[in-house]
């Protein structure tokens, strides 16, 4: 039990809730570490900034072996994404990119970074942090088979920044590029230009501001069909309620279906216009015909 307010509010704050807030994620080093890596946890912190923890100090840890490290540390600073960097001579340069659920680590996957940009290298004007990115995974590795699907999944949910309900176009000025051939994964980043077009439409650019990564995959570590059903399921709460005959079509437009009372036609309001005019009644008909006929006969 917390001792203290601040106490109580940091613990409702991890409390599970019907509508999560946005996930964070761990950077963190183990035991030893190359020069690639470290730049590696800084850059990538940096652009997930402010939803990124990074710790400076070095964790004898190897999650693939020992996972109750990574659990204490992210739950700690409250964080259900983390990545985790090291080097040896059997795996040099490596990162393990994984998330968690229910303060246990879900999925997990190992790569090798075969080739390092750094930021600082490429001479570009940067993005602001915190804007939100837009994703472009492409790539047919990635539909295979379900686990790379599976790695499709844990790339989206690291990358994807805040949940917005709104968003302005304007704002679109990060662009992530993630794309899978044989095995290999290379994830750029790009700064969006709007120039002129001479139209009101302007023309969209891509420029490489890094970091820009080359990635191998190693070792995979996934979680079974049933556990990751029961991380998707969400609260009854959270569904949207479903109104009576009201439906959607394939393109999106909102259906309709209106209920009403017997209308009375002869009632209706209209313009008097000669088309619209009624016709004579019956008995005026009739008097008409029968007139027409005593005509005739005296004729």
């Amino acid at each position: 039990k917390p001792k203290t307010q601040r106490g109580r509010r940091a613990l409702e704050k991890k409390e599970p809730k019907i509508i999560e807030n946005t996930k964070h994620a761990l950077f963190l080093k183990g035991g030893n570490t190359s020069q690639t890596v470290s730049q590696v946890l800084k850059e990538l912190h940096t652009l997930k900034k402010p939803c990124a923890t990074i710790f400076s100090k070095k964790n004898m840890t190897r999650p693939f072996e020992d996972q109750s490290a990574v659990e204490f540390f992210s739950s700690k600073a409250d964080c259900s994404l983390f990545m985790f960097g090291s080097h040896s001579k059997k795996r040099p340069n490596n990162i393990v990119i994984g998330r968690l659920f229910d303060g246990q680590v879900l999925d997990m996957v190992e790569f090798g970074v075969d080739k390092f940009v750094s930021m600082q290298e490429i001479r570009a004007q940067k993005t602001p942090v915190g804007i939100k990115p837009c994703l472009v995974v492409s790539g047919e590795f990635f539909d295979e088979n379900d686990d790379n699907k599976r790695l499709k999944n844990l790339f989206i949910d690291f990358f994807r920044g805040e949940n917005v309900n709104k968003i302005c176009l304007s704002g679109l000025e990060h662009v992530i590029s993630i794309h899978a051939v044989n095995g290999k994964i290379y994830i750029r980043n790009y700064r969006v230009l709007l120039k002129k077009s001479g139209s009101r439409i302007p023309r969209v650019e891509l420029e490489s501001m890094g970091p820009s990564l080359d990635l191998s995959m190693r070792r995979t570590r996934l979680a079974s069909d049933d556990l990751f059903k029961r991380a998707l399921k969400k609260p009854v709460e959270a569904k949207p309620k479903k109104k009576k005959n009201i439906s959607r079509d394939d393109l999106g437009n909102k259906l309709g279906r209106i209920h009403m009372k017997t209308q009375d036609f002869d009632k209706l309001q209209a313009r008097k216009l000669k088309g619209l005019k009624r016709s004579a009644p019956k008995k005026n008909k009739e008097n008409t015909e029968a007139k027409k006929q005593k005509i005739d006969s005296t004729s």
